[in-house]
């Protein structure tokens, strides 16, 4: 068995920082059901391009493998009963919606707890469900605009920068995700359920770390920085070299000491104006300029095959594709495939929490209330007629049961 087979999770979720929490869980072998609104079309991320057809994208494929998929209308009185006789038979309900919305529909752990005392109510919102911000709609940029981040990335004379991926989406995920797996241990030892309230906006501001330690208890004024170099750490940053970039770390002494080597500069690990982190941090308008000259002479393959010879952590710049290509990528599993009917073969990359020695199976993401006859009838023990009812209420939407 999976690590997770035993938890049943229903997931009122879209687009990605949700989703992508519980792919991770779906993975392990957590059952998660979504619950999609036929007013909506179902997740809003069936809808992102450029790779999309129908109600299909590749977006959605990669933030929903592994998972089933009942199209409810909780908003009729017969789809909240549908819901709600879910709720009984599972673990958590998981959603990732305004702050405010949660209670407004009626899926807190108050709300719910009559149907099931063990239930775990897992919710991940934009600011929050209390403070004078829980109202308002989060996204990844605009979080990472608001928690300080955009202002910390990209070149020192160029505009604030977000990061290249949803990094406070993903993030975000990974921690209602652990949120929620520690709620439902608690509720199994103790036989209560609880609220989880997770934000965008928490995760962004605790992710600011040392930064904002050092701003809290000190006179630092966080900066963005030349060619993405460390705040502190001299070198640690990307050099151009003679045909691309590569990024340099020393993070210890003993790694100055074999860079200087490497680079033919010997005499430079003993220099007193570079002989300790904080010389290296006062004189970095000094030594950036020299290394920067030094890269600029060689190829980035010569200068990775002479740093890893004196084990200097370094690597390359790599774009997207290539990244996609390393040896390690393979040696690790990291791209698998999956089989679609509108798609054919899908490759995505795979998910990177391993636990044992077992390699998940990788199913394609569920059409919308693919998995619904099955729910009803195996799950619920609906009846034929009883299904009928409740589509003909519109429960389902139209036409899907």
């Amino acid at each position: 068995m999976r690590p997770l087979a035993d938890l049943r999770i229903l997931a009122i979720e879209q687009y990605g920082a949700g989703p992508f929490g519980s792919v991770h869980l779906a993975d392990l072998g957590a059952e998660i059901i979504k619950i999609e609104d036929p007013s909506t079309g179902g997740d809003i991320g069936r809808y992102v391009p450029p790779y999309q057809e129908g109600e299909d994208s590749l977006f959605f494929e990669a933030f929903n493998r592994n998972k089933r998929s009942i199209s409810l209308d909780l908003s009729t009185p017969e789809g909240r009963a549908v819901f709600e006789d879910l709720v009984r038979v599972s673990d958590a309900v998981y959603s990732n919606l305004r702050g405010d919305v949660p209670a407004k529909i009626g899926i807190t752990y108050p709300d719910l707890k009559h149907l099931n005392p063990k239930i775990v109510c897992c919710a991940l919102t934009g600011f929050g469900m209390t403070g004078p911000r829980s109202s308002e709609p989060g996204y990844d940029y605009i979080l990472q605009g608001f928690a300080g981040w955009m202002d910390l990335t990209g070149e020192p004379t160029g505009p604030p920068t977000k990061s290249g991926l949803s990094l406070v989406d993903y993030s975000a995920g990974l921690v209602a995700a652990m949120a929620l797996v520690s709620g439902v241990h608690a509720a199994r030892r103790d036989g209560v359920g609880m609220d989880c309230d997770i934000s965008l906006f928490d995760t962004a501001i605790s992710m600011l770390t040392y930064p904002a330690i050092w701003n809290l208890n000190g006179d630092f004024e966080p900066q963005r920085t030349h060619h993405s170099a460390h705040p502190s750490l001299i070198p640690f940053q990307a050099f151009p070299t003679a045909d691309g970039w590569i990024v340099v770390a020393c993070p210890k002494e003993k790694f100055w000491r074999r860079l200087t080597t490497a680079i033919g500069r010997p005499e430079l690990a003993d220099d007193e104006r570079f002989a300790s982190f904080a010389a290296r941090r006062r004189n970095a308008d000094v030594l950036v300029p020299l290394l920067e000259e030094a890269f600029s002479t060689r190829p980035s393959a010569e200068w990775l095959a002479e740093l890893r010879a004196v084990a200097v952590p370094c690597g390359p710049v790599n774009s997207v594709a290539t990244a996609l290509e390393d040896p390690q990528t393979a040696a690790r599993d990291l791209v698998v495939e999956t089989e679609h009917p509108r798609f054919g073969t899908v490759r995505q990359v795979s998910s990177p929490v391993r636990v044992g020695d077992e390699r998940p199976d990788y199913r394609r993401a569920p059409s919308r209330h693919e998995d619904g006859p099955d729910i009803l009838s195996s799950l619920l023990g609906y009846d034929e007629r009883r299904i009928t009812e409740l589509d003909g209420a519109g429960a389902f939407g139209k036409g899907l049961a």
